[in-house]
């Protein structure tokens, strides 16, 4: 059966490269916006399948992956920064904090019509920044397009003390461990 990464990603797409299957990225046309009250788990879970059911919906004899990540701490929902600005404001919010980021995934096969969902969470915490070094490292990364404005795969890791988690490519947002077990479940042997 074809797989599908539900996703323009390219960093989704970089993380399923690893497993050495082959695949292909359909864009899901899917409204991101969070619904009143929604906690980040429920967010991600409701998007990571929205995603893969609108690829799958016109995907006959597939599977389909789906997958959403945001970042939480508290109440405080953290999503892409999309800009210089928004990503200092959401650096500078976490500084010296615990933030959870947390990866919805879904896996549809079109072809029996099972569904299976997860949500992986993944803990880092934050160093203490100054406006110095927030600036600086945005300026080098470009973290623009990531959740909670980091990337944990290039200099961001250096802005924490600590991280926690069952999966470390959760972080970069698609769950490589999770997403194995799932598609041995479909039949696509990973090796």
């Amino acid at each position: 059966m074809q797989l599908i990464l539900a996703s323009t990603s390219r960093y989704r797409k970089e993380l399923l490269s690893r497993l050495g299957l082959t695949f292909t990225c359909v864009a899901p046309d899917v409204d991101e916006s969070r619904l009143a009250g929604e906690d980040a788990p429920t967010l991600v879970a409701r998007l990571a399948r929205a995603k893969a059911q609108v690829v799958a919906d016109r995907s006959p004899d597939c599977v389909v992956i789906g997958s959403d990540q945001v970042a939480a701490s508290g109440t405080m929902i953290l999503s892409k920064s999309g800009s210089h600005e928004n990503a200092r404001r959401q650096l500078a919010a976490v500084s010296g904090k615990q933030v959870v980021f947390y990866t919805g995934l879904c896996v549809i096969n079109t072809r029996t019509g099972e569904v299976q969902t997860a949500t992986v969470p993944f803990t880092v915490t934050f160093r203490p920044l100054n406006d110095s070094q927030i600036e600086n490292y945005l300026r080098r990364d470009l973290p623009y397009d990531c959740a909670g404005s980091f990337k944990s795969e290039g200099l961001g890791i250096v802005l924490f003390e600590k991280m926690q988690g069952d999966d470390p490519s959760a972080l970069i947002g698609l769950p490589l461990i999770t997403l194995t077990t799932m598609l041995t479940r479909t039949g696509i042997a990973v090796i």
